[in-house]
């Protein structure tokens, strides 16, 4: 799985709260919700972002709540992956659950600025800062995780594994 985009990078802590405002948690569609992403911390994201973008966080990001709402509005904006230092390990699920690819890889991410061209290869553990020149290794999917992210989420994985019920 390769993705290519415009960096938009955010810092440490960034919490489910920020990333989809409690206020917009009435809907489950992606659109919706992808057009209110980010707002309270960068009220021009959904205007500028483009299909494919990568949101590239600091340490624990997507930290605060469980809900599912934050990767959906992430897709919803029309990016393609996330690149953090580290990741909350109940965002990280819910991102592989909804289908949203995500890699650790802390050099990368520290390094990276807002509108640094990225290349991201899930499958080599691969992040490359074309801007910087630069190739970073971060440990790649397993395929049991890539395979569920491919099929665009878990039910869709499960539906693929053993037909649509």
């Amino acid at each position: 799985m390769l993705f290519q985009g415009n960096a938009w990078k955010y810092g440490a802590n960034i919490d489910t709260d920020i990333i989809i405002a409690a206020r917009y948690l009435t809907t489950t569609d992606p659109q919706t919700l992808g057009g209110h992403c980010m707002e309270d911390l960068d009220p021009g994201f959904t205007e500028n972002v483009h299909r494919g973008d990568v949101i590239v966080g600091g340490d624990n990001f997507g930290c605060g709540s469980s809900r599912e709402h934050a990767p959906l509005a992430i897709i919803g904006a029309g990016v393609s992956c996330i690149v953090a230092s580290s990741f909350a390990r109940i965002f990280y699920r819910n991102c592989i659950n909804v289908g949203l690819p995500i890699i650790e890889c802390p050099e990368a991410s520290e390094e990276a600025e807002t509108g640094h061209k990225l290349t991201v290869d899930l499958h080599k553990g691969e992040v490359v800062n074309e801007t910087l020149g630069k190739t970073y290794t971060a440990s790649p999917y397993p395929e049991f995780l890539e395979s569920i992210v491919q099929a665009g989420g878990l039910v869709k994985s499960l539906q693929k594994k053993f037909g649509a019920a």
